[in-house]
């Protein structure tokens, strides 16, 4: 029996040195390792591999009660399971916010419409913090408020034929507020940041103003998904070209990072990376003719949304469900969370149906 074993292991013995002795072989293996460590480093795939098994034990825990409810708009959820819950309903916006799997909450967003003088262009916001909350409640706080009283000096001054036009309002207000913010937190060596996506929403126009990796689409007459937004990420070629010219790098931690640190190459707050110059706040802005698209709704999400969504997959979802009490909102971020996704995650549907008018 002994001597079975002991030629059986030999015979194995043999054929893996005929095997992984063979030139070709070691040959391949020698060019797989150098590849591989031109490529990744150890703590990166570690990362990388950590962060898989971790969405894989996320997504497992939560697949029977996926499975038995495909639609999470009646799903009887514990608020407290989220940490915290925040929402808001109105005759043609509903958002839902949750904390999420995150040990803070980090977003925040503001919608202000005129209730007086309808016809002021509405304003939604989506603010999503980083490093704290201290940047996201600022902006919060300012800048809508901003926005607001800009449409009403021009208002009062009698400048609609000759004042600013929506996109310079939205470029000079939102670094104008970074430029408060950057003053306040600096004081106090307050390191954080936020992303800043807002929409001002008139009869005939819409325009998104965007910093950062929070996004915004629409869904249009045919049920075609239109982009209002643009992610800021560190990958994209303009902006590792422009972080380079600036003397500063970007690294691959989990995802590409600038100074491998920030996940996003612009936002609002973020002092110490502004002080390089290597994130800068400066908005994208895009606007949209309303009779042309003819939109039936958008949807304006912090990227724990975007995590777990692509864009045509989160009109197809919403669409179907604008009937819900939240038109949708609340049902995309719970399957969001039960996902996978490790965020905070916001999501806010505005209905076009009624008109900007009726809000």
């Amino acid at each position: 029996m002994i001597e079975d074993t002991m030629t059986l292991l030999s015979l194995l013995g043999r054929i893996m040195r005929y095997f992984l002795l063979r030139p070709e072989t070691l040959f391949l293996l020698c060019i797989s390792l150098a590849l591989w460590s031109y490529f990744f480093h150890t703590d990166e795939v570690k990362t990388i591999v950590k962060s898989s098994r971790d969405a894989v034990k996320m997504v497992k825990g939560k697949v029977a009660e996926i499975m038995q409810n495909e639609r999470f708009g009646g799903l009887d959820v514990l608020d407290a399971e989220f940490s915290k819950t925040w929402e808001f309903k109105s005759n043609n916006v509903a958002v839902y916010s949750i904390q999420g799997r995150r040990d803070h909450m980090e977003d925040r967003f503001e919608v202000l419409t005129d209730i007086v003088n309808k016809t002021h262009p509405s304003i939604f916001g989506i603010f999503d913090g980083h490093g704290g909350e201290a940047a996201a409640d600022f902006a919060k706080a300012h800048l809508p408020e901003a926005l607001q009283k800009e449409k009403d000096k021009e208002k009062d001054e009698k400048k609609e034929s000759s004042g600013l036009s929506y996109p310079s309002i939205l470029e000079q207000q939102i670094l104008a507020v970074d430029r408060e913010m950057l003053d306040k937190l600096s004081a106090t060596y307050n390191e954080a940041g936020t992303t800043c996506l807002v929409a001002l929403l008139s009869d005939k126009e819409l325009t998104v103003a965007n910093v950062g990796d929070s996004r915004g689409v629409l869904c249009d007459k045919d049920g075609n998904a239109i982009p209002l937004s643009h992610d800021h990420k560190p990958y994209q070629l303009k902006e590792r070209k422009r972080i380079k010219k600036a003397g500063g790098f970007i690294s691959f931690n989990g995802s590409w990072r600038v100074q491998g640190i920030l996940a996003m190459s612009r936002s609002l707050g973020d002092y110490p990376l502004k002080n390089l110059n290597v994130v800068i706040p400066d908005p994208d802005i895009m606007s949209f003719d309303l009779d042309k698209l003819q939109p039936e709704f958008m949807i304006l999400a912090s990227d724990g949304l975007w995590d777990a969504f692509s864009n045509e997959e989160a009109v197809r979802f919403i669409k179907e469900r604008l009937d819900e009490p939240h038109f949708g909102a609340k049902s995309i971020v719970l399957q969001s969370f039960y996902r996978g996704c490790p965020d905070n995650i916001t999501v806010m549907v505005v209905k076009f149906k009624g008109k900007a008018s009726e809000q």
